[in-house]
């Protein structure tokens, strides 16, 4: 048959997978998965079902499994179903019921790809799926990668599908006279992706009848584009890129600033809106954050910084502190090193406490008279935002005796009349 003929060729085509390949079928009991098992096996592909049920459907769910019980004992095919309480697990995850069964079905499928020792992912998108997958990105708005429609494949998800329409399946199913079940919910448009199949796409067809292969024809030849889009943002990352962040005046000088932020900021969960705000702020005070689930980033001197939001409730010290006292005598040398703090025992007085640098926080810093906002001389020292967050401080009975790793204190420091001395040594804490 055409049909087969044609996912054969471009399952070798796309090197989706090979004849050796152990491959597990997502088996739904629709047209299209239906479709998917008889071609694979004809094929000559060595083919594991795996059927979900959701039970979001009552008796129509079980009618489904049963079905995809039957047609595998007819098939003489290895069958793996299970059960999810969906609607539960939407509510605990704060996620519409599409987006739970999604994850729900995609995390088992992998647990059992791992369990059978199998290689592949086969599900049964087709044609007429990647339009509609394009349609709800450009109406949601996107950048170019996502008027692509459904890639063929994604790491060990294979679509082999892709190159046939829906007609073209029922077609072939009503010519090997393989019934299957319908999903009354496919029949309603309640969802977006089923309004854009029942209402959009026929009112599309009204005006132009070629539209889908108008459609498809316009996404392959942006995937022809993309792959030099891409390419040119690959370069320009390794531009603007410093040490996992951004360099504001090299990203100012990009043919568009906008798209390379945006390419880079989206896979951290930044959206299009704050990509305009980040890009407005370039020229502005630095200090101001912006915040994704997962990210921030933060508007420095001349960089954007990009750092992982922090989940701990409690700052840790990330560093210990080594204490020695000795006397003071002619041979001794101070130190020459940050790390290391050499201060007056007699000058110190209880609490001893560390804590992180405040808002307000002053001290004189020796070889200094005058008292100096801590903020100011982190500015001086051309400290970024970041490390400005993580700068620790030692205080003897409320007041700065050391700005650790920085500068002492000029009240606390060795002069002649010492006699007993406190050394402190700042030692990197190993997990």
């Amino acid at each position: 048959m055409i049909i087969k003929q044609q996912v054969s060729q471009f399952i070798e085509r796309k090197q989706l997978f090979t004849l050796s390949d152990k491959i597990i079928v997502t088996l739904s009991g629709g047209s299209d998965s239906v479709a998917l098992l008889h071609i694979l096996l004809s094929l000559g592909y060595t083919c594991i079902a795996a059927h979900c049920n959701f039970q979001l459907r009552g008796e129509e769910s079980e009618r489904d499994e049963e079905f995809v019980r039957k047609l595998c004992t007819t098939l003489h095919v290895e069958l793996h179903t299970t059960r999810f309480t969906t609607t539960q697990y939407a509510t605990e995850n704060h996620l519409s019921i599409e987006m739970a069964a999604r994850d729900l079905r995609y995390q088992w499928f992998e647990h059992l790809k791992s369990e059978l020792g199998a290689n592949i992912i086969a599900v049964a998108h087709h044609k007429d799926d990647s339009i509609e997958t394009m349609l709800i990105n450009l109406i949601r708005g996107t950048g170019i990668n996502g008027l692509l429609g459904i890639r063929p494949k994604n790491g060990d998800i294979a679509r082999p599908l892709l190159c046939i329409s829906r007609t073209e399946i029922l077609t072939y199913l009503k010519e090997i006279r393989q019934d299957f079940v319908t999903d009354s919910t496919n029949l309603q448009d309640e969802f977006t992706r089923n309004k854009i199949r029942l209402n959009l796409l026929p009112l599309m067809q009204t005006i132009n009848p070629s539209v889908k292969e108008n459609l498809i024809e316009t996404s392959n030849h942006l995937n022809e584009c993309a792959t030099i889009y891409n390419k040119g943002i690959e370069d320009g990352k390794e531009r603007v890129m410093h040490h996992h962040n951004i360099l504001i005046e090299e990203l100012l000088k990009e043919p568009s600033p906008e798209a390379l932020l945006f390419e880079i900021l989206y896979p951290l969960g930044f959206n299009s809106v704050q990509t305009k705000e980040i890009l407005l702020s370039l020229r502005r005070q630095s200090g101001r954050q912006f915040i994704s689930k997962d990210w921030r980033v933060i508007k420095d001197r001349n960089l954007l910084l990009i750092e992982k939001n922090k989940i701990e409730e409690k700052d840790e010290m990330p560093f210990h502190l080594i204490k020695k006292e000795c006397e003071r005598t002619d041979k001794f040398v101070i130190p020459r090193d940050k790390d290391t703090a050499c201060l007056d025992a007699d000058k110190i007085k209880a609490p001893i406490t560390l804590r992180k640098w405040q808002k307000g926080d002053v001290f004189i810093p020796f070889g200094m008279k005058g008292k100096r906002k801590v903020s100011d001389y982190l500015t001086d020292r051309k400290f970024s935002i970041i490390d400005k967050e993580q700068q620790w401080i030692l205080c003897s009975a409320g007041q700065i005796a050391w700005v650790i790793g920085e500068r002492i204190d000029n009240r606390f420091c060795i002069d002649k009349e010492t006699k007993h001395i406190i050394i402190l040594k700042k030692s990197t804490k190993i997990e």
